[in-house]
């Protein structure tokens, strides 16, 4: 009986095991601390090498600084599971001094951003890098809780799970806070 135990559940291990290879990668790689995407009250664009996405973003707020915030990113080649990119482009912009909610269209997966700052508003532009995969990627998709709970917080997001991808996002703006 434990013979035939071990021979139905050796493949089933040694699946998994192949399988682990997908999700066994090492901490975030931000760089430096002194490594941002950005620097106060400037654009930026940052992309992730071809074949990976954005697993991890870090920010740090200064309203001394307009109300500005340093944006710095992490990448990671996405799984193998998805296949390849078949392509990639610019979302639409999200316009400064506005609220909204943008997830990449044709299921694709964020892979960089860009911003510019308007010091008009005290408030940032916003335009997605996504990329899509020859495989599709599941659409149960639902907004995180790991954001700041107050406008001048600072974030540091990871998905900690390899088979979670960043698809979007959202903000608020407020004409008093900025």
């Amino acid at each position: 009986m434990d013979l035939i135990l071990l021979c139905v559940f050796l493949p089933l291990v040694t699946v998994a095991w192949g399988q682990y290879g997908d999700y066994n990668y090492g901490p975030y790689n931000y760089g430096d601390n002194d490594e941002w995407a950005n620097v106060y009250r400037q654009g930026f664009n940052f992309q992730c090498p071809h074949g990976q996405v954005i697993v991890a973003i870090r920010s740090v707020f200064n309203k001394k600084e307009g109300s500005d915030r340093l944006w710095n990113y992490a990448c990671m080649p996405a799984a193998q599971s998805l296949g390849e990119p078949t392509e990639c482009w610019w979302e639409e912009i999200n316009r400064a001094g506005t609220e909204w909610y943008q997830t990449c269209s044709n299921n694709g997966l964020v892979a960089g951003f860009q911003s510019q700052y308007f010091p008009s508003v005290l408030d940032r532009e916003w335009q997605f890098y996504c990329c899509r995969y020859s495989r599709r990627c599941p659409y149960s998709c639902w907004l995180t809780t790991e954001y700041p709970g107050h406008y001048g917080e600072d974030m540091d997001m990871m998905m900690y799970t390899y088979d979670y991808y960043i698809r979007g996002a959202t903000t608020t703006f407020s004409a008093v806070d900025r």
